[in-house]
């Protein structure tokens, strides 16, 4: 709430507030809006070291009343270092006679709040703690990212993702200018343009061959919708594997074996399937016979399989390259991607409509 008033306004809301809870907002607001510092909080229960199980119940009970994330009890040294943590059912079962260091997990996971979310985010996501300890650069406890926070943060970079999908720099809200928004979209359409312009100008060499055989301009658009779904597919696999800092180039290579691969079999599957269907299909509704019905629908099924093939291949291609010059590869846009698809997917489709339906079988002559 805070963060979406204005400056002046924030500071006198802040300045009513009880003296506490002021230190902890300008606190977070210390860090920046990519730092995991920013999207902390203050509220956990804190033990010292020196205390015993029967003192900790006792502060426990005292802190439980103004702090809600009471699961996780954080033990700090007397410098206020992190030494370990404290699950509140340990606790509860421990004797009051037992030392307090039995029941410290000392190797509790810890981050730092200075640290860039979108770095540490999958880490966080690996994590089945309740909460995890957020430090300072000199291992102080500062606040906790509870895992509900981890949630809202994944979610949020879910939809900056899928807006760059969407070919945008960043999720737009109902209260954006039109200047901003038409300032963050103009730059990929005007990209996106000129790729269609590429695909309007294939599909104008191919003029004449439509003219021949006016029918085959009926299912392009069968071919190009399917090789647009399976690029978009191995996008969004792309981009979830690249995650990965330390995936090494073998492993990227593998992956675009895999993809190809998988293109390869959905495509010959689909092919094959569309080809036997639309074999029937301008049987039927065409002056051709069975042969050259299934003929034409090879045609359709073999255009299928290589566009998809090809599609797989620049799906998985275009955002590997796109992180080897260090440019985030979710800006490889699914538009991007199905654009220079569907400039491949009307090449392929009129040069076999041409080679073997036209010049070898003299359709349409």
């Amino acid at each position: 709430l805070l963060r979406s008033t204005g400056p002046v306004r924030r500071d006198l809301i802040v300045e009513l507030l009880d003296p506490e809870v002021r230190e902890d907002i300008r606190l977070v607001s210390s860090f920046t809006e990519e730092q995991i510092g920013s999207h902390m909080t203050t509220n956990y229960i804190e033990i010292p070291s020196s205390a015993s199980v029967k003192e900790a119940m006792r502060l426990l009970k005292q802190q439980a009343a103004e702090n809600d994330n009471i699961q996780t009890l954080y033990v700090l040294d007397k410098d206020g270092t992190l030494a370990g943590a404290i699950d509140l059912k340990d606790l509860i079962i421990a004797r009051s006679s037992q030392p307090l260091s039995d029941i410290v997990a000392q190797n509790y996971p810890y981050i730092y709040a200075n640290e860039q979310i979108d770095e540490i985010l999958d880490e966080l996501k690996d994590y089945s703690e309740d909460s995890i300890p957020v430090l300072d650069n000199d291992n102080q406890l500062v606040g906790v990212i509870t895992g509900s926070d981890v949630l809202a943060l994944y979610q949020e970079e879910m939809e900056e993702d899928y807006a760059r999908l969407a070919g945008l720099s960043a999720q737009e809200d109902l209260n954006e200018t039109l200047f901003r928004s038409v300032k963050k979209r103009i730059p990929w359409l005007c990209v996106l343009l000129f790729l269609a312009m590429g695909v309007s100008s294939v599909v104008g060499i191919f003029e004449p061959v439509v003219a021949k055989l006016t029918m085959v301009a009926a299912f392009q658009s069968l071919i190009l919708g399917m090789s647009g779904n399976v690029g978009t597919q191995s996008l969004a696999v792309s981009l979830r594997v690249l995650t990965d800092d330390e995936l090494t180039w073998n492993q990227k290579l593998y992956l675009v074996f895999k993809e190809t691969r998988t293109g390869a079999a959905n495509g010959f599957i689909i092919g094959l399937f569309s080809c036997l269907v639309m074999g029937v299909y301008i049987y039927v509704a065409y002056p051709y016979n069975f042969a050259t019905s299934y003929a034409i629908s090879g045609v359709i099924g073999l255009s299928m399989l290589i566009s998809m093939v090809v599609s797989s291949l620049f799906g998985t291609v275009i955002p590997i390259l796109f992180q080897a010059v260090h440019v985030d590869p979710a800006t490889a846009s699914g538009p991007l991607i199905t654009t220079i698809n569907d400039l491949t997917a009307v090449l392929t489709y009129y040069t076999l409509v041409f080679v073997f339906l036209i010049q070898v079988m003299h359709l349409g002559g």
